[in-house]
């Protein structure tokens, strides 16, 4: 039985001595290697805390002094060693999330997995115990340095020095990444202290000298190591930025020396305030393929051979985010003024062939959505057009830039957002699912879904040309289907794609949903039931030839991936009411609810969003067994017609 295997729980690891913790942390390396290569999932940043992760459990009592993390991608060591060591289903439907989730378990506190957050979380939580009388547990933040240039945590800074009768503890993890090499003043201040010649000199010769003194001497350069590097941080002025903040600042410690760790964590622990720990780390740890990725050290893999970290399996073909990355190279060849903007993400949005070709016209603000929002707009005011490109999750976090800084004043700001829709293995946080129902209300604002590859390109290139308003380009995760041709673009650039007998439904699809609708529209025709289907590619503001099209039907379909309640469909309904149409709006789209994490096709069966359950429940609608008859038209027989049964729902409705 290895080490690994006799933790269940954080108290385990008080029985080990610092010789056997080593060898855990060897053993946890090895597990993750082996289970995230077999599933896929954030394998560089949790093979960079490993030693961390068993000092804080080792110094802390979880769930008693909460462990907060941010963001959770890097807790993967902390699910192991609290517990759940079956990895088997990672990510997938029934298996274990991604990020911390609280209901697997009592020691997950905080589901964090957008970042920056923490520090407000650990401040909120320490006031709590302080005032309800649990002053002696403690709260522990484990900030990722990318997660420093997000501005929420100054906030939180600021605010928790204004009261230092708190024992919240603040361990930075410093490995120089966020997904890519952490960028910024606040990155040049860290990494100075990383390499900082002092510091590293006068690490490496006392662990020399102590080392010739045998056991005895690298034992007590263990005990007075965590203890000295105030010392060697004033020595070195790397406190300056904190103390100016009012806090007490241990470090930089060697995040992957356990005793070192653990030392230093005793002190905070014991310090009565709020302390910030600065532990350096390496992502990617141990594990070669990482450290030889250049790009982000694996930071998220799929599934890959352990043995030379090389990808499994066939390629799906070509990705959503690769058909925008070349587009925008050839638009900014054509338009010097459009520049970039990401916000610490420039090779999972599809920025980098453009930043490797126009390396002056990219900004990486670094993990702080607001900022890049609110300086687009001030790009835009000085004559640029600027592409900011973003997980469709993350623009949640900078609607209020959105609405007041780019839409207020009218700047032609394009949004490109990656990953609408469902995202499938990373759960509810990432899910794009609300962008749709939150961009739709901004006054001036055009949104676009194309349906496929050529029409991202065609869509793109006419949201850059925008120049007064916020214009949106949305797509979701994987690949590229096949191009869907239509039988006619209308003259507000409305796609039909598909026509059939009578004009009994009309189903607007929304992007992707194309395909979905196309089915659909047959599996009706060979009900009897007459199908037009369209694409309106500019989704907002709704075309004129939608309301056109719904005054001729009896009942309008839409499809959306986004959440239906204030979606999309909703605004076709309003536009059709001011427009006097009547005509019955069925809006089809994802639940107002959290998704758990599970493949995009589950999630979408869920929703009753596959094309044999939406047809079947139009069927239903149209023979009468979901809605009261109410004067259904007859043919000479007195036999009710198919128009006149779809009638019947547009009357009650």
């Amino acid at each position: 039985m290895t080490l690994l295997d006799r933790i269940r729980g954080p108290r385990d690891l008080d029985a080990l001595s610092h010789d056997e913790l080593a060898t855990l942390a060897e053993e946890v390396r090895a597990f993750l290697i082996e289970n995230v290569a077999r599933t896929g999932g954030h394998l560089g940043p949790n093979l960079g805390v490993v030693e961390l992760t068993i000092a804080l459990h080792r110094v802390f009592d979880s769930p008693s002094d909460p462990i907060i993390w941010d963001t959770g991608h890097q807790s993967y060591v902390h699910k192991l060693l609290t517990g759940r060591q079956d990895f088997s289903g990672l990510r997938s439907r029934g298996g274990l999330a991604g990020y911390p989730q609280r209901s697997e378990s009592e020691h997950d506190v905080v589901e964090s997995s957008h970042a920056s957050s923490s520090l407000s979380w650990a401040d909120g939580i320490s006031r709590a115990f302080q005032r309800t009388g649990r002053s002696d547990r403690h709260v522990v933040a484990v900030v990722g340095d990318g997660a420093l240039t997000g501005g929420m945590t100054w906030e939180a800074l600021n605010n928790i020095t204004d009261d230092n009768e708190r024992n919240l503890v603040i361990v930075v993890n410093d490995n120089g990444r966020s997904y890519a090499p952490t960028i910024g003043g606040m990155a040049r201040y860290l990494n100075r202290v990383r390499t900082g010649e002092v510091y590293r000199d006068l690490g490496e010769k006392s662990g020399r000298l102590a080392g010739k003194f045998g056991a005895a001497g690298r034992a007590l350069y263990r005990g007075v190591r965590g203890g000295t590097h105030g010392f060697l941080s004033r020595l070195t002025n790397n406190s300056q930025l904190y103390s100016q903040l009012d806090i007490k600042y241990l470090g930089p410690v060697d995040g992957h020396d356990l005793p070192a760790l653990i030392e230093t964590l005793e002190l905070a622990k014991a310090f009565g305030a709020p302390v910030i720990v600065h532990a350096i780390t390496e992502k990617g740890r141990g594990y070669q393929p990482a450290l030889d990725d250049q790009a982000d050290q694996f930071h998220a893999v799929g599934r890959i051979d352990p043995a030379t970290g090389d990808p499994i399996g066939a390629s799906a073909g070509r990705g959503w985010t690769e058909v925008f990355a070349e587009e925008l190279v050839q638009v900014g060849e054509e338009r010097p003024e459009v520049i970039a903007i990401t916000a610490a993400m420039l090779r999972p949005t599809g920025l980098a062939p453009f930043a490797e070709r126009f390396p002056d016209r990219v900004y990486d603000v670094g993990i702080a959505e607001q900022h890049a929002v609110a300086s687009a707009a001030g790009l835009a005011y000085g004559g640029l057009h600027p592409v900011v490109a973003l997980y469709s999750t993350f623009v949640n976090r900078a609607f209020d830039q959105v609405l007041m800084d780019v839409a207020l004043h009218r700047a032609g700001v394009t949004f490109v957002l990656d990953r609408a829709g469902v995202t499938g293995p990373d759960g509810p946080s990432h899910h794009g699912m609300w962008d749709l129902a939150l961009l739709h209300i901004v006054p001036h604002i055009r949104l676009a879904a194309p349906r496929d590859g050529e029409r991202l390109r065609e869509e793109l290139r006419e949201a850059v040309a925008v120049d007064d308003a916020p214009t949106v380009v949305r797509f979701p995760k994987g690949a590229v289907g096949e191009e869907i041709p239509a039988l006619e673009r209308l003259a507000d650039g409305v796609d039909v794609l598909a026509r059939g007998g009578e004009e009994d439904v009309l189903i607007v699809a929304i992007g992707t949903f194309a395909e979905t609708a196309l089915d659909v529209a047959r599996r009706l025709r060979a009900q009897g039931i007459g199908a037009t289907v369209v694409d309106p590619r500019w989704v907002v503001p709704v075309p004129a030839s939608i309301v056109e099209l719904a005054s001729r039907h009896r009942l309008v379909i839409t499809l959306e991936d986004g959440i239906r309640v204030g979606g999309i469909g909703t605004r076709v309904r309003q536009v059709l009411r001011e427009a006097g149409v009547d005509t019955a709006v069925d809006e089809l789209g994802l639940p107002d609810a959290f998704i758990d994490h599970a493949s995009r096709d589950q999630v979408l069966a869920d929703a009753g969003l596959t094309p044999a359950k939406i047809a079947q429940d139009v069927v239903a609608q149209v023979l009468g067994t979901r809605v009261p008859v109410a004067r259904p038209e007859k043919d000479g027989r007195g036999v009710p017609t198919v128009t006149g049964q779809i009638g019947r729902i547009a009357n009650s409705s």
